[in-house]
């Protein structure tokens, strides 16, 4: 489990891609902390550690994850928003963000506001149902406050510490972003589905 507060902005070092997958390289200051097996959310992707050292580490994306998510499109040199796993003793500081990322949305806007950055990514509606006004959501691993609901979009407004400490601070329109809804709102839908238009 992680909480969407990213603890380092990684580089992707190599990719390799085939048939099978994709292998990458990721150097981080975090690499000290990581061990084989490890848990790290990249980009809000929950990804494990094949190799680990002091300047980083590599790990593998199977194909389900490649279709599901935008790291496929990762290339040397890409900035990847990374965090470890949390402990049972660490502070929940963000949300509870599992690293399974639902699908992908597309920033569709920038505003600045103030000291602040509103970002409007649309969403497809598969996803846009499990948002609410300021609920929840995690966008590439950032745990962040619904600011606006439109028919088709979310905007979120991050303030300048989530914009130097994240890869969000560089997005811009047309980049895709990888995106996590509420995990409480999927079970509230699961559980209740079997009743929907039955009257008490």
């Amino acid at each position: 489990m992680f909480t969407g507060l990213v603890q380092d902005i990684g580089s992707v070092e190599s990719v390799e891609g085939g048939a099978d997958g994709s292998r990458l390289r990721i150097a981080t200051k975090l690499g000290q902390e990581i061990g084989l097996g490890d848990s790290i959310a990249v980009n809000g992707v929950c990804l494990t550690a094949t190799e680990a050292d002091a300047s980083g580490f590599a790990t593998e994306a199977m194909n389900q994850t490649l279709e599901v998510t935008v790291i496929g499109a990762l290339a040397p040199g890409a900035r990847v928003n990374l965090e470890l796993a949390t402990r049972a003793d660490e502070r929940l500081g963000g949300h509870i963000v599992q690293g399974h990322a639902d699908g992908s949305g597309e920033v569709i806007g920038i505003t600045e506001d103030g000291f602040a950055r509103r970002v409007r990514v649309e969403l497809p509606p598969d996803l846009l149902r499990y948002v609410v006004d300021k609920g929840s959501v995690a966008l590439n691993g950032v745990s962040l406050t619904v600011a606006e609901l439109g028919p088709t979009w979310v905007e979120v407004s991050l303030i300048p510490e989530t914009l130097e400490r994240t890869n969000l601070g560089s997005v811009g329109p047309g980049d895709p972003l990888n995106v996590e809804v509420d995990v409480i709102a999927k079970y509230v839908e699961r559980l209740l589905s079997p009743f929907a238009g039955k009257e008490r």
